[in-house]
């Protein structure tokens, strides 16, 4: 998306924000929503009428599509919404926060999962075609992508840290400074540093150990058949993809994945500006 695209995106939100009142999302609706996600549900009131605050503008900025005939309906939206919304739940006021979003407008929701086809060309110049079965993909600078067996069964996956709205638009965060690659753009004052570079050394100096231990955790359950980690093993595929798996866990099943990445939570708690 070009800069005056992004420019006049921001500049038509803030004058709909202005003249234009967002329509609340009904009480039946949103009690219905905490009542499929304990991990929503379990916010303190305070949080809970902030979040419904944040996705009801997020509905009035964005465009849901249902792919293959697929009917969006309002109860599907919100719960997409609600959990899209969940990591920007410290970030200010709700129009500043969801200026992370402001990249795009359009949710393609699926029934089941995606299959999306890949070319990949290898060190010998060789091209490779292939498929790949998604749950949910973010684009840079293009819309997200989620199979919405995977949405409805995200408070099934709340014991193992899993929530696959969580992890595409944690995507869509780490993406706003170029590709995702682990590393969002830190704010100032990120754990005590004072300067982007010390905050950005302070963030390696907790994430690459993590992932470097993370990874042969993984590998040793896949080789030698020991006990798998708790955290998704996808995880263990890129440090983006392990940014994006540590946040399911973190917003969803906090206590567990404090457990198992004590190392992690200042660094995330800082980051999201959760209060202590």
């Amino acid at each position: 998306m070009s800069f005056w695209k992004r420019f006049w995106n921001r500049l038509r939100n803030k004058l709909r924000a202005t003249f234009v009142p967002v329509p609340e999302i009904p009480a039946e609706l949103w009690l219905q929503t905490l009542a499929r996600y304990r991990f929503l549900a379990a916010l303190p009131l305070e949080q809970q009428s902030k979040l419904r605050a944040l996705a009801a503008l997020f509905l009035d900025r964005k465009q849901f599509h249902g792919a293959h005939g697929l009917v969006v309906t309002d109860a599907m939206a919100i719960d997409i919404a609600a959990q899209a919304c969940l990591p920007l739940l410290h970030w200010g006021k709700p129009a500043k926060a969801l200026a992370w979003y402001d990249d795009f407008v359009t949710i393609v929701v699926h029934l089941g999962e995606a299959v999306a086809r890949r070319k990949r060309t290898d060190a010998a110049g060789v091209v490779h075609q292939y498929t790949e079965v998604l749950a949910g993909e973010a684009m840079e600078r293009g819309p997200v992508m989620l199979s919405w067996q995977h949405v409805a069964e995200g408070s099934a996956g709340t014991e193992q840290g899993r929530n696959v709205v969580v992890h595409e638009f944690v995507h869509k965060i780490d993406m706003q400074d170029g590709h995702a690659n682990g590393c969002p753009p830190l704010p100032p004052g990120l754990l005590g540093t004072r300067g982007p570079r010390a905050a950005l050394a302070a963030w390696r100096a907790a994430w690459k150990p993590a992932y470097e231990g993370f990874r042969s955790a993984v590998f040793a359950a896949e080789r030698d058949g020991t006990e798998r980690p708790w955290l998704d093993a996808y995880g263990a595929t890129a440090p983006a993809e392990f940014f994006a798996v540590a946040c399911e866990a973190h917003f969803v099943n906090r206590a567990r994945f404090a457990q198992e990445f004590p190392s992690l939570m200042p660094a995330l708690d800082g980051f999201f500006a959760r209060p202590a």
